[in-house]
C-alpha cells in the first residue's frame, strides 16, 4: 500500500498583510508594538499576582493562566511577522507551518477552557459564597487547568495530524500572517472532506461547550443576583463579573467575526483583519481590562512599584 502522505511541499509563503514595500515598516512597528504591549502587559498581571498573598484566589490563579495563555498565544503568531518583514522573505517551513497551527490550536482553546472555568469560579463564588474555599480548592483548580490543557491538546493534535495526510503540490501561498488551519487546507490538491468535517464538528465540541459552561454560570449569578436585597450587595456581585464578562465579549465576539467574515466574505484582506481581531487584540487587551476595572490588581500595582501600602480593598 502506498503512503498516504504524498507531500511534495518543503515550505510556504505567508503573503502578510500587504506586498506594498512602503506599508511594510509601518506594519512592522504596529505588530512590534502590539506584540510588546501584550507581552508586558500580560507579565505584569503573572508578577502582580505572584508576589502579592492578598491575590492568591483561585479567580486569580485562573487570570494567571489566562496571561500566560495570551503571551503564548501572541509569540506563535507575531515574531515570525517582525522576521518575515524585517528578512522581506515570507517563507515559512512545512514543518515551522504545521507547528504553528498545532500552537494556535491549542492556546486558542485553552482561552477558551480558561475562560468557562473563570465563570465557574464567579458562579461558586456569587451563588456558593459560604462553600466556596470547599469547591474551589487548590487541587481542583490546579486539575480544572490541566484539564484545560490535555483537551485542548488533544483537539490541537487531532486537527494537525489529519494535515500530514493531505498533498501540497503547486500553488503554496498562505493570504495570511500565519499558517491558520482553514487557510491551509485550502492549499490542498487532496481530498480534504475529512479535514473540513473535523474543522466543523470537533471545533464547533471545543467551543460549545465552554461557551454553553459560561452562559449556564452567569444564568445562575444573575438569577442570584437579582436576588440580593441591597444595592450595594447587587453592585459588588456585579462588579466581581464585570471584568471577566469583558473579556469574554471580546474573545468570543472577535471569534465570531472571524467565522462570519470567512463565511461571508472571500477577501483576504477582510479575513487577515478578522483573524488579527482574534488572535492579537484580545490577548493585548485583557491586561488592560482587568487592570482598569479591578480594584485589587490596582492596588496591588501601587504596592508593587512602592506608590502607597495595599490597602487590601476588594472589587
Amino acid at each position: 500500500m502506498e503512503p498516504i502522505n504524498k507531500t511534495v511541499a518543503s515550505e510556504f509563503l505567508l503573503l502578510g498583510l500587504t506586498d506594498d514595500p512602503e506599508l511594510q515598516p509601518l506594519i512592522f512597528s504596529l505588530f512590534l508594538s502590539m506584540y510588546l504591549v501584550t507581552i508586558l502587559g500580560n507579565l505584569l498581571i503573572i508578577l502582580v499576582v505572584s508576589s502579592d498573598s492578598h491575590l492568591h484566589t483561585p479567580m486569580y490563579f485562573f487570570l494567571s493562566n489566562l496571561s500566560f495563555t495570551d503571551i503564548c498565544t501572541s509569540t506563535t503568531t507575531i515574531p515570525k511577522v517582525l522576521v518575515n518583514i524585517q528578512t522581506q522573505d515570507h517563507s515559512i517551513t512545512y514543518t515551522g507551518c504545521l507547528s504553528q497551527i498545532c500552537f494556535v490550536l491549542i492556546f486558542g482553546g485553552l482561552e477558551s477552557c480558561l475562560l468557562a472555568v473563570m465563570a465557574y469560579d464567579r458562579y461558586v463564588a456569587i451563588c456558593h459564597p459560604l462553600r466556596y474555599t470547599v469547591i474551589m480548592n487548590p487541587q481542583l483548580c490546579v486539575l480544572l487547568v490541566l484539564l484545560s490543557m490535555l483537551i485542548t491538546t488533544v483537539n490541537a493534535l487531532i486537527h494537525s495530524l489529519t494535515v500530514l495526510r493531505l498533498s501540497f503540490c503547486t500553488d503554496l501561498e498562505i493570504p495570511h500572517f500565519f499558517c491558520e488551519l482553514v487557510q491551509v487546507i485550502k492549499l490542498s490538491c487532496s481530498d480534504t472532506f475529512i479535514n473540513s468535517l473535523l474543522i466543523y464538528s470537533v471545533t464547533s465540541l471545543f467551543a460549545g461547550v465552554p461557551l454553553s459552561g459560561i452562559i449556564f454560570s452567569y444564568t445562575q449569578i444573575v438569577s442570584s443576583i437579582v436576588r440580593i436585597p441591597s444595592g450595594d450587595g447587587r453592585y459588588k456581585a456585579y462588579s466581581t463579573c464585570g471584568s471577566h464578562l469583558s473579556v469574554v465579549f471580546l474573545f468570543y465576539g472577535t471569534a465570531f467575526g472571524v467565522y462570519m467574515s470567512s463565511a461571508v466574505s472571500d477577501s483576504p484582506i477582510k479575513n487577515i483583519v478578522a483573524s488579527m481581531m482574534y488572535i492579537v487584540i484580545p490577548q493585548m487587551l485583557n491586561p488592560f481590562i482587568y487592570s482598569l476595572r479591578n480594584r485589587e490588581i490596582q492596588g496591588a500595582l501601587r504596592h508593587l512599584f512602592g506608590r502607597k501600602p495595599f490597602l487590601g480593598l476588594c472589587s
